[in-house]
């Protein structure tokens, strides 16, 4: 296809066959599959999995890509393509009670905030399956004390379980990305690990993070007082890597018990 790789939607094409097969045979996907795929590209991925699942949903942006991908997959009845932006993308509007399979090569220049407009929906999910910068992988995966351990993947665990599948080399990609590339399956938790909103848990994480080599004492000073985390069995000399979701929840929940529900 001849289509110059657009700087501003981060394209990078996948090329090579054999990490197709591995995105393929780590999905797994069956007949009565209803795919989401976000990012379709040039369609390589795409024209792997449509045989194998019921249904597919493309998500693209560009409108040269679109153009080619209805023209060369409109005769697949399964197939449908949207022409439009993943990120204001409502996903559970494809579903009809079905759980959808996301998928797809994520463009590296928006991945976080898209993962963030995901989480907010996986309610209607089964699972996703990406590819990323290995560093974004590595940062959903984490766990407290890692370097790797920050804001993105305590929210990811309170939505998800996370697990990277393998790594991908630049020379996969055309045109050559300057960063090893990895695939993560997302699975949403049937029930929550830790009980507390979203909104609250959100915002203990962003203050503790927002001065990452500071002690919790000070990142939180807007938000808690050191009685008050003591209370709560948070050590304010700790640093923001150091604590688990569980601890997160336990400040959440009490910054949500202070400013009221939302229905108070």
């Amino acid at each position: 296809m001849n289509h110059f790789p657009r700087k501003r939607f981060g394209q990078n094409f996948l090329r090579d066959s054999s990490v197709v097969r591995n995105i393929v045979l780590g999905i797994a996907p069956r007949p009565e599959d209803h795919l989401v795929e976000i990012g379709p590209g040039q369609g390589v991925l795409t024209e792997a999995l449509l045989p194998l699942c019921g249904r597919l949903d493309a998500i693209e942006i560009d409108r040269d890509l679109a153009e080619s991908l209805e023209t060369r997959f409109s005769g697949d009845h399964n197939f449908r393509l949207h022409r439009a932006d993943a990120l204001k993308f409502r996903f559970c509007g494809l579903s009809s009670g079905e759980k959808l399979r996301v998928v797809g090569n994520l463009p590296y220049n928006i991945s976080t905030p898209l993962l963030f407009h995901l989480f907010g929906q996986t309610e209607c999910m089964a699972d996703m399956h990406f590819m990323l910068q290995k560093e974004v992988v590595d940062r959903l995966c984490a766990v407290p004390g890692d370097k790797n351990y920050g804001r993105l993947g305590i929210m990811a665990q309170y939505y998800c379980r996370a697990d990277s599948l393998f790594e991908v080399p630049p020379e996969s990609f055309y045109p050559r990305p300057q960063v090893m590339s990895a695939v993560v399956r997302l699975v949403p938790h049937a029930t929550r690990p830790v009980d507390v909103d979203p909104e609250p848990l959100g915002k203990v994480v962003a203050a503790a993070f927002s001065q990452r080599r500071k002690t919790l004492r000070n990142a939180l000073k807007q938000l808690f007082d050191e009685g008050e985390m003591r209370h709560l069995e948070i050590d304010p000399r700790a640093r923001a890597e150091t604590l688990d979701l569980a601890a997160y929840a336990r400040l959440a929940r009490a910054l949500r018990d202070r400013q009221g529900s939302p229905t108070d």
